[in-house]
């Protein structure tokens, strides 16, 4: 990628670059930022000291899922979506009614993306424009989303993008944790004919819905986890809208999608 091009993707990021004097553009793009201006205080999503995290180069070892009373259920429910392709599952989601969220839809959000991409990027819930439009991540979080996604060289229709939730909780209320139970088995089924080489979840509530705990957001980024019987390799970072409220994060944000794609290229 050119250095032009590059430095017009963090641009659109709203990430800035010192250009200094003596040293190759290759080598600069591989450093955080460092001009990133700061844009005030402001508190950050689930801030936490870095104490216990994996270094940053080195994959962290699997964590053993945790322990939880209703695996028997899901299991059954996950079991109920196994050996259907792309179009069944789309069909089966759309008239799906495990739980009340299909009665104040306006339609699911089943995802959109390449179907055989390396890449999925996991949200928590649809909004209002993702409810009236049926696509996941459009408006300004959708537009910062595909500039995350530039700024490591991809393109949106190169990954597969989806939520955790196929219907909006109404008011954009945060997802109860029956409703991600009901939800879950459909994602897990895109994953399993997805065959994805990482995730990436993006924002709080999908990463603990994803990893089924209460850690903070701080504390689970910059490490590998790795998500269901497959145990594909995630990684965790902030959501755009969040990043649209406190933009000083960004740069965190910027070194957690370099981290992924390092972790990416080793799978």
């Amino acid at each position: 990628m050119s250095s032009a091009l590059r430095r017009e993707y963090l641009a659109a990021l709203g990430l800035e670059t010192w250009v200094v004097r003596g040293k190759s553009f290759e080598s600069r793009a591989t450093e955080p930022p460092e001009a990133l201006a700061p844009r005030g205080p402001a508190p950050r999503e689930g801030l936490a000291p870095r104490d216990g995290l994996a270094p940053r180069n080195v994959l962290a070892p699997r964590e053993a899922p945790a322990p939880r009373g209703p695996d028997a259920l899901r299991d059954t429910s996950a079991a109920r979506e196994a050996g259907v392709d792309w179009p069944e599952l789309r069909a089966r989601v759309a008239a799906c009614t495990r739980c009340a969220l299909c009665n104040t839809r306006t339609q699911t959000v089943f995802g959109v993306g390449k179907q055989t991409a390396d890449w999925l990027i996991v949200g928590e819930a649809p909004g209002a424009e993702e409810d009236r439009q049926g696509e996941p991540f459009v408006g300004r979080a959708g537009q910062l989303l595909n500039s995350m996604l530039r700024a490591i060289g991809l393109a949106r229709d190169q990954v597969y993008i989806a939520n955790v939730l196929k219907c909006r909780p109404p008011g954009n209320r945060d997802p109860s944790a029956g409703e991600a139970a009901e939800c879950l088995p459909y994602l897990e089924q895109q994953i399993a004919l997805l065959k994805p080489k990482i995730m990436l979840a993006v924002g709080r509530i999908a990463a603990q819905n994803l990893l089924r705990t209460d850690v903070t957001l701080g504390r689970l980024r910059q490490q590998v986890h790795h998500f269901g019987l497959s145990q594909v390799p995630l990684v965790v970072t902030y959501h755009p809208a969040y990043l649209l409220r406190m933009p000083a994060d960004k740069r965190k944000a910027w070194e957690d999608l370099k981290f992924a794609r390092e972790v990416c290229a080793r799978v």
